[in-house]
């Protein structure tokens, strides 16, 4: 593949978490399925409804997969960064994507087609254990997503996400718009506006432009309860 080195790629595919594991000769038969698309910021990848022809993995940028309602509300699903892979179960069960994924910003994939994906994955059992794990991953993922928008209140959301976000320490950047995190917890702009002004108030966090401090991470915690 142009502008990317086969030894620089076998050893991206190999740091994936879809095909950790595999040996040099199976990396480099992916590599040779693989193939490299770019897209700007705002370009469409897919809509829900078309035909799914393989699945993805994101070499650099990040990718929103979303639904849109019929009044055209935005429901984030999840964004995916470097490393990760998308649309694996439309392009398995040959049904359409159920979902739209955009370009959040100036991105390169691999895309990797579906029947010789299949072709190659029926001489793999390795290959096999490491996509039933990544389906496991996307399931919990979106049992959670489920929890949060049928059991939790806005503020609640809210504070999980920032908990989430905050693993790794006290102070947050937010690597998203405040109109895609809004998308992401279910909610309007103006909602994830007053329950942020509702924290900071209350002396949980602080907030600074895209930066947010958890000053009291007890009572952020408590919220999610």
């Amino acid at each position: 593949m142009a502008d990317f080195p086969a030894a620089d790629l076998l050893q991206f595919l190999g740091n994936t978490q879809i095909f950790q594991g595999l040996e040099s000769a199976d990396l480099t038969s992916l590599g040779q399925l693989a193939c490299r698309q770019s897209y700007g910021k705002g370009d469409s990848i897919f809509l829900q409804g078309e035909q799914a022809g393989g699945f993805f993995i994101v070499v650099s940028g990040r990718v929103k997969v979303f639904k849109l309602s019929g009044h055209g509300r935005e429901q984030i699903l999840h964004i995916f960064g470097e490393g990760d892979h998308f649309a694996e179960v439309p392009a398995f069960d040959g049904d359409c994507f159920p979902a739209s994924a955009t370009a959040i910003e100036q991105i390169e994939l691999l895309f990797f087609p579906r029947q010789h994906f299949l072709t190659l994955l029926e001489q793999n059992p390795h290959l096999a254990i490491n996509l039933v794990k990544s389906f496991a991953r996307h399931l919990r993922r979106f049992s959670q997503l489920v929890d949060n928008l049928s059991l939790r209140e806005v503020p609640s959301r809210l504070a999980a996400y920032l908990l989430n976000s905050s693993h790794q320490g006290d102070r947050i950047e937010l690597d998203v718009s405040k109109g895609q995190l809004a998308a992401m917890l279910g909610t309007v702009p103006e909602t994830l506006s007053r329950a942020f002004y509702k924290l900071d108030r209350e002396g949980i966090i602080t907030i600074k432009g895209a930066t947010i401090d958890v000053c009291d991470r007890a009572r952020l915690e408590a919220l999610t309860t």
